[in-house]
């Protein structure tokens, strides 16, 4: 037989055998599980595929499915591939649900897969055999993610368990991306199925949509004749590329780049043309908005762009059609993966470059300066934080300051601003969903750290936030990977940003006046340091604005020497 060619598995195989060994043909890595008495087919299967020499996907151990859940996110950061979730039954499934609604609005694909208990009682191989086969059998077991789902389905024959896996990565990829479910009788699990072909290429391939260069001239158009052009980014410029494309294009035109809420960068943030993330200004004097890939790139009810303003959306959902009320306007809507859209936009500004000399020039000097004052402005802010009740400003300081010159990634979930840090490439900052799906930092920096256990993975989060990841099951996961990420808690003892929310709806109400806040406050604060030593993880608190510096640098070494978890639990004021 030719070496090339694939061997032929004459044999059956069981439903579930086929199915993992078809996610490692798609392309997937790992299979972050949870498993439940609906798992013997599973199991089962890995050990079958195992023993007949089948390459499969590495099945990892999740001891909970938030987790699971959060370190599939961020893995497909890291790699731009989607990776698989098995949970079990409706139980597995509900912890399932905070991380299908993150990945939802952030487009992220990940193939989420639950058991389903046995709907028969007797008389067939992998019917019900303990009370919870009753107690977790549901009429819509699907409706706990369906909202969350580009797609779901329940397996119904052993048969489809090949073609069902390659329709749901390619659904699951297909632009807008997004989440997929498919659940998992164990009956049709259990039956066995021919084992031929295996190995064939995916039977479809992924919808991508391309921008048209008619579009593209049109929004190039836009902004080379606008007097004020402005551009909103909120989830980054897609590729080292396009991060490298959209900051030249910016400069040489003289086009300011607001980061508002950004779950990503696009433009570093010492960049002369890096705005103030208060996007006031920016929207009072615009006539041309470029908005990329943006949830909502300003408040409505705050920020009004001028009638006569030209807006262009670009992104791969642009008009965010899975939310019902979303009324930005867009004169051009242009779908495109970001990072296609940006560079074909920056060759059609190249090719106008003949335009406004001198206005551009005036305009760069503008608006360099104002955003020279405004980052001034926070940067002695951010200094003045350090103290014995330091400032989150001086916490983000002092991580930008330590991270200095190496290639590390830093999440934020409620943890460190963006603002006071010098950040300089596109994979150097994630925020937490716009979901607000919490317990999502830990877990992302635990996929990505999997995804590149050389890279410097820094995960900052407030102490909500920490207790929501679920530390203990996030820590077992850690040891038992040996994934060496920094963990920084930004610990106010407050839900802070439930605070804030109240404080803007009612600034001079009852509950700003008040000492506590209703409903606000986490006191008394669990040790977690201690937390943390329970997994052998190396950890410290820092109370003191002056240690924090030093702190900082004795967890890098550490995870750089020992290769295990940092933590450090750093005080900061309300």
């Amino acid at each position: 037989m030719d070496p090339e060619t694939p061997k032929p598995h004459t044999s059956r195989l069981t439903a579930g055998a086929v199915l993992l060994a078809r996610l490692k043909t798609v392309g997937v890595d790992y299979i972050f599980a949870n498993s439940g008495t609906d798992f013997p087919p599973i199991i089962e299967g890995l050990a079958e595929a195992e023993a007949k020499g089948i390459d499969l996907p590495q099945a990892l151990v999740m001891p909970h499915e938030n987790a699971a859940m959060g370190m599939a996110h961020g893995y497909y950061l890291a790699t731009g591939r989607s990776q698989a979730v098995i949970a079990h039954t409706n139980v597995g499934l509900a912890n399932c649900a905070i991380g299908a609604i993150n990945a939802a609005v952030e487009n992220i694909p990940v193939l989420l897969f639950s058991g389903r208990t046995p709907t028969i009682e007797k008389d067939r191989f992998g019917a019900r055999t303990v009370p919870i086969g009753w107690g977790q059998e549901m009429r819509d077991q699907t409706a706990l993610v369906r909202e969350a789902s580009k797609w779901d389905y329940e397996l119904r024959f052993p048969e489809q368990a090949l073609e069902i896996v390659d329709r749901a990565h390619a659904i699951a990829n297909s632009m807008p991306r997004g989440p997929v479910y498919l659940s998992l009788p164990r009956e049709v699990l259990c039956e066995t199925t021919p084992a031929e072909g295996l190995e064939i290429p995916p039977l479809m391939q992924p919808a991508i949509v391309h921008p048209s260069s008619a579009q593209i001239e049109q929004a190039a158009e836009i902004l080379a004749e606008a007097e004020n052009p402005v551009i909103f980014a909120q989830h980054g410029a897609g590729s080292a590329e396009a991060f490298a494309a959209l900051t030249k294009l910016a400069d040489e035109w003289g086009i300011a780049i607001c980061q508002y809420w950004a779950l990503a960068l696009a433009v570093p943030t010492d960049h002369p043309m890096s705005a103030s993330s208060n996007p006031a200004k920016l929207i009072e004097r615009a006539d041309a908005i470029l908005v990329l890939d943006a949830l909502a790139p300003w408040s409505p009810d705050a920020h009004r762009p001028a009638p006569g303003c030209r807006i262009i959306q670009m992104g791969q959902d642009p008009l965010k059609t899975r939310i019902p009320v979303r009324n930005f306007r867009s004169d051009l809507t242009v779908q495109c993966d970001v990072a296609d859209g940006i560079l074909m936009l920056k060759a059609a500004m190249d090719r106008r470059r003949d335009r406004q000399d001198g206005k551009r020039a005036e305009r760069w000097g503008r608006v360099a300066a104002e955003n020279a004052e405004s980052r001034r402005i926070v940067l002695a802010a951010a200094e003045a934080g350090c103290g014995t009740a330091m400032s989150k400003e001086w916490v983000s300081l002092c991580l930008s300051r330590a991270v200095s010159g190496q290639d590390a990634t830093i999440l934020s979930e409620l943890g460190c601003p963006m603002a006071p840090m010098t950040l300089a490439h596109h994979r150097a900052w994630y925020q937490e969903p716009h979901a607000g799906g919490l317990g999502w930092s830990f877990p992302a920096a635990l996929g990505m750290q999997l995804a590149d256990r050389d890279r410097l993975i820094v995960a900052t989060m407030g102490d909500g936030s920490y207790m929501f990841a679920n530390p203990v099951a996030c820590h077992q996961i850690a040891e038992a990977l040996e994934l060496p990420v920094v963990l920084l808690i930004v610990n106010n003892g407050e839900w802070g940003a439930v605070r804030q929310s109240v404080l803007g709806v009612y600034p001079t109400g009852y509950a700003a006046k008040t000492n506590s806040m209703p409903l606000t406050q986490l006191s008394p604060v669990p040790d977690f340091v201690k937390v943390a030593e329970a997994s052998r993880a190396w950890a410290c608190r820092v109370l003191d604005g002056e240690d924090l510096q030093q702190a900082l640098q004795e967890a890098f070494t550490h995870v750089r020497k020992n290769r295990t978890l940092a933590l450090l639990d750093v005080r900061v004021r309300p």
